[in-house]
């Protein structure tokens, strides 16, 4: 099963090697031996990121999964996409609240009067990470909107990294920045649901007191969905494309649907189904639940084929996503 040597694996991967024998551990030395062989006979890799994995700085690995051609697109949530720059501009003035289960309502309301915003044991400072965004991508907003230019909400991040405007914010290596690294590679990009994002909110009251002339400045939904089958029909033909899903929701729902979308709708029968898929998910399978469903229910809508390579790995995404890169990347 190894494509490399033991000797020449690092001592993550030598250690998944040796101890990821059964059950859920098994499953993710399987799932990444198979995002390996997937890639390295010529496949591309799509990467979906739901839930907060940005603000769970998951860039430690996934920068680097980026830089090594190892992912080749990324589908994220609007928060996935801001909490990214965020941690980079104000990593410093985060907080973590280890004892959050303990928190009273009291305790909450006073986090609140501090601007802090909380993700589970992490505080998000809004001034120094939100409005400090803010107002520079205001800026993005409000002179493409002067020209009558539109660009996706990945586009203007692009544009205000690229643009070295909040580089003396940095407060971490950039090197572990997975949004720069997309940034640096112009890594197709999909973030479905901008909307419901802080940037979005503000975006919308920017629009409301009239500082972007256009609501349409900032291109959103179905554009989205457009470019995804663009870039998916001119790729899939040359490139087997995988699809590795980190938790559920729209970030996995929304790009999935494309195959079935181009095959059915658009009645283009001969473009290729997903050539592999991985979960990560601890969302119980359940009646009805798109993130618990198990991989086969797919194949009834189209987007899987009954030999596709499948794994679902139940458990936690911020244990399992970077022991899965480590183990893809030889660490």
């Amino acid at each position: 099963m190894p494509s490399t040597s033991s000797s020449t694996r690092g001592p993550v991967s030598q250690f998944i090697d040796h101890h990821y024998r059964h059950f859920n551990s098994a499953v993710l030395k399987d799932a990444s031996y198979a995002f390996s062989s997937h890639v390295d006979s010529g496949g591309y890799m799509l990467v979906t990121l739901a839930g907060a994995m940005s603000t769970a700085e998951l860039g430690l690995s996934l920068a680097e999964m980026i830089r090594k051609d190892k992912v080749h697109a990324i589908v994220c949530t609007g928060a996935n996409l801001e909490e990214d720059v965020f941690n980079l501009v104000a990593h410093d003035h985060y907080e973590r609240v280890p004892h959050y289960r303990e928190l009273s309502a009291n305790d909450e309301e006073a986090l609140l009067a501090r601007h802090m915003n909380r993700v589970t044991d992490t505080c998000i400072p809004e001034g120094e990470a939100m409005r400090r965004i803010e107002t520079a991508i205001l800026k993005e907003w409000m002179d493409a909107d002067a020209k009558g230019e539109r660009y996706f909400p990945h586009e203007f991040f692009f544009r205000l990294l690229k643009s070295g405007a909040i580089e003396h914010y940095y407060q971490i290596d950039p090197k572990n920045s997975w949004l720069l690294a997309a940034a640096e590679k112009n890594l197709p990009m999909i973030v479905p649901g901008w909307e419901d994002s802080t940037l979005g909110n503000m975006y919308a009251g920017h629009v409301i007191e009239g500082d972007v002339k256009n609501v349409h400045t900032v291109r959103t939904g179905i554009e989205y969905m457009i470019e995804l089958a663009d870039w998916y029909t001119k790729t899939a033909f040359d490139h087997s494309i995988g699809f590795f899903q980190i938790g559920g929701g729209i970030a996995g729902d929304f790009p999935i649907c494309v195959v079935p979308m181009l095959h059915q709708d658009l009645r283009r029968t001969d473009v290729p189904l997903w050539g592999y898929f991985c979960q990560i998910s601890d969302s119980t399978t359940s009646y009805g639940s798109y993130s618990g469903a198990v991989p086969n229910e797919k194949i009834t809508w189209g987007k899987l084929a009954a030999n596709t390579p499948k794994f679902i790995i139940e458990s936690d995404a911020t244990i399992v996503a970077p022991l899965v890169f480590a183990h893809v990347l030889n660490w």
